[in-house]
């Protein structure tokens, strides 16, 4: 699980970063980006652990955590431009992420014995509210609230996780099936710009 762990730390790294660059756009100061960066990173798995009574939570009790994203707030601050030349680089990471945050989140809360339905949802709100926070603090409209494929992708990956798991023992095949489905449908979604269009009514 050594690389679960590790990949867990590259997520929160990346989001860590994508908080930071949002919040120094946004002309916050040093502090502001730390809190988005933080924010970003934890705070879909921090508001996960609150809700299935996990606490303390899990950078709580691993600062690693808090050390990934203090190096994330220097890296922004001193690589800027670089960063934004790698921004199909950081797109990749940061879908990696979502769909190891839907998974973890998943896992974590069958662990303690609740529903494959309420699991889903906790994958769910791993991945993707971090980002709600940090687009709320920034006074934009959430991603996640917009027509742009990001929550469904998570939904199909957890989908697969939980049939998966009750037909194959091998958690990490599981694993990296999921992810993948969270990857390719995201990066297909971006590239040829699906979107969940609203239908509109016409009397």
């Amino acid at each position: 699980m050594s690389w679960i762990y590790g990949l867990d730390l590259l997520g929160v790294f990346v989001f860590a970063i994508s908080g930071v660059l949002t919040a120094i756009d946004n002309k916050f100061d040093v502090v502001g980006s730390a809190i988005i960066g933080m924010v970003t990173a934890i705070g879909g798995g921090t508001l996960r652990d609150i809700l299935i009574g996990e606490t303390p939570v899990g950078w709580m009790k691993d600062m690693n955590y808090l050390l990934v994203v203090l190096a994330a707030l220097i890296v922004s601050y001193l690589f800027k431009n670089n960063i934004i030349q790698l921004k199909r680089s950081m797109f990749f990471f940061d879908t990696i992420g979502i769909g190891l945050f839907t998974i973890l989140g998943i896992q974590k809360t069958m662990d303690i014995g609740l529903s494959p339905f309420v699991a889903l949802l906790m994958g769910i709100v791993t991945a993707v509210f971090g980002g709600v926070l940090r687009d709320v603090l920034t006074n934009v409209v959430p991603l996640v609230f917009r027509k742009e494929i990001y929550a469904t992708a998570c939904l199909a990956g957890g989908i697969l996780f939980l049939v998966l798991s009750n037909f194959s023992n091998y958690l990490n095949l599981n694993l990296v099936s999921a992810m993948l489905v969270v990857v390719i449908i995201r990066y297909l979604s971006v590239k040829f710009n699906w979107t969940l269009r609203k239908s509109i009514r016409k009397d």
